[in-house]
């Protein structure tokens, strides 16, 4: 049976579009275009990838009201639309091929729809045009779980804390500290997480956009921003799913 990815639906959406308007109907009607417009504009991490005009037309009557003044001819209709759909459809793509992706985005979006996930959506967005700020955003992910955690947890906080700090606390919170731990293979992988974070809190100091670079300054390339965000997706991930658990969630 097949079964129909993200990265379908947008293409179903688009290709509906394209047939409405150049003479044809858009299948499923006003009802269809509601329910696809709904699911993708109320997610955080597709919302602000939906083209203007899905986001001001309420329905197919208010889209075809749209489209047939802003473009005379087929052709210029189905280029319109193709373009409008690029940034949503390329993104679930990716998505789509990237399950370690696709698992973080869950859990995110489950932790904190919206500030939590607008920063995992920064970091993705940004790792191959701008991967100082991929790397900025995948250290300020991580931050900003610790302190979500922190702050339920009742935890007190320094303003000024740093990032492998404000990691211990956290993990000791959640006794994930090495220390608290006397199997050597669960020392061992926790000690290596403690150090993933030190490593993204130093690099980001060093090659981030936060702050000013000299004249040799050290330019990180697209792919050391996706190796920065995958494994701040991980650790946040990871932080999250013990959280939880912790919790009694399901």
């Amino acid at each position: 049976m097949f079964s129909e990815t993200d990265a379908d639906k947008a293409i179903r959406f688009q290709n509906a579009l394209i047939s409405l308007a150049t003479g044809g109907n858009f299948d499923g009607g006003s009802d269809a275009y509601r329910e696809l417009r709904e699911y993708f504009g109320q997610r955080a991490d597709t919302r602000e990838k939906l083209p203007d005009f899905i986001r001001r037309c309420a329905d197919t009557s208010q889209f075809w009201g749209f489209i047939k003044y802003e473009k005379e001819t087929y052709r210029e209709r189905r280029e319109l639309i193709w373009s409008a759909f690029r940034p949503l459809i390329t993104y679930l793509e990716f998505r789509d091929n990237s399950p370690a992706v696709d698992t973080v985005t869950h859990q995110v979006l489950a932790f904190d729809p919206n500030d939590v996930t607008s920063i995992w959506q920064k970091a993705l967005d940004r790792r191959n045009g701008d991967p100082e700020g991929a790397i900025t955003a995948a250290r300020t992910l991580i931050e900003t779980v610790c302190k979500y955690i922190l702050d339920d947890a009742n935890v007190g906080y320094s303003d000024d804390i740093d990032l492998p700090k404000l990691w211990n606390l956290t993990a000791e919170q959640m006794s994930l500290a090495p220390s608290q731990h006397q199997e050597p293979a669960f020392r061992a992988i926790l000690g290596n997480l403690q150090a993933v974070v030190n490593g993204l809190a130093s690099l980001r100091n060093k090659v981030g956009d936060a702050h000013g670079q000299g004249r040799k300054a050290v330019r990180p390339r697209s792919r050391h921003a996706e190796l920065a965000v995958n494994l701040a997706g991980a650790a946040a991930s990871f932080l999250i799913a013990t959280w939880k658990e912790k919790r009694g969630d399901r």
